[in-house]
């Protein structure tokens, strides 16, 4: 996705966010994401970071702009804001 036209209204019927299990042992790490209005958003910016090798868990909350993911070790951030210029939104930096 290229841009956030196609996302559902704020108010819209969409639903996602990842899961929100949190492993023994991971890292947690947040991240400010600009651009997310709706569930649609959330889902992309997921399934984007999700790819990363050692992801174990995503959370998008559009509402915040905040990101949390849980991984095997600590993120490149280079690799979390390719993957989130990939689902069309940009990547402020951890918070």
């Amino acid at each position: 996705m290229t841009e956030n036209s196609s996302c559902c209204t704020p108010g819209g019927p969409c639903q996602g966010g990842g899961d929100t299990a949190v492993e023994v042992g991971a890292v947690t790490s947040t991240y400010k994401v600009t651009g997310m209005t709706c569930g649609h958003c959330e889902g992309a910016v997921s399934s984007e970071i999700g790819e990363i090798a050692g992801v174990s868990a995503v959370q998008a909350v559009a509402a915040s702009g905040l990101v949390t993911v849980t991984s095997k070790a600590p993120l490149d951030e280079a690799a979390v804001r390719a993957a989130v210029d990939e689902a069309g939104y940009e990547l402020v930096g951890q918070v």
